[in-house]
């Protein structure tokens, strides 16, 4: 086995450290879990792992139901998260994430298949929280856990808020489309 030198064995933990900070000010922000604060951040992402995640690489995918349910805080790289449900053929891009956003948050705290895929467009570096680590964060740290759930809890109310919007437009276009073609069929008759 190869040994590790003392300075690159520090400036892998100065490198590591950094990214550990950089994460937990991340879930403070606004696109991520803006109700921590930074002390309750650096608690979360104790209990988070790094994945780095090569480019083009399907780590999230629709349907899955045997995932083991895990949220992942981009540090680094692109996602592209898209859905097939819509069109049935070729998937629809929901959005295209970045560094401080979060993925996956539905499925580490439900165990229904995924509802969307996410890939990354770039080689990306992603801090995970597996259901497990969920759990025990919830067990040692019982304010935070707390807290982390609430904030999620506000970002999927988020969610649904906009998904009923989307559906009153929807129901609304297909109410003037009904409309359009009843006319139309009566001015050819």
């Amino acid at each position: 086995m190869d040994e590790i030198s003392p300075r690159a064995s520090a400036a892998a933990n100065a490198q590591s450290n950094a990214a550990f900070e950089r994460a937990a000010e991340w879930l403070t922000a606004p696109t991520a879990l803006m109700h921590l604060t930074l002390a309750e951040a650096r608690v979360v992402v104790s209990y988070m792992t790094p994945r780095f995640i090569a480019a083009d690489s399907t780590f999230i995918k629709e349907g899955d139901a045997h995932d083991d349910g895990f949220m992942a805080l981009i540090l680094e790289g692109e996602v592209v998260v898209e859905s097939i449900t819509v069109s049935r053929t070729e998937p629809l891009t929901i959005k295209i994430l970045g560094p401080g956003s979060l993925v996956g948050e539905v499925g580490l705290v439900d165990k229904e298949p995924r509802s969307a895929s996410c890939t990354t467009s770039t080689d990306s570096l992603c801090a995970i929280l597996t259901r497990d680590g969920l759990a025990n964060l919830i067990a040692n740290e019982p304010s935070a856990g707390a807290k982390l759930m609430l904030a999620i809890a506000a970002r999927l109310a988020e969610r649904l808020r906009d998904n009923a919007r989307k559906l009153r437009l929807y129901a609304k276009l297909a109410k003037a489309m009904q409309q359009e073609l009843e006319n139309s069929i009566r001015a050819s008759s």
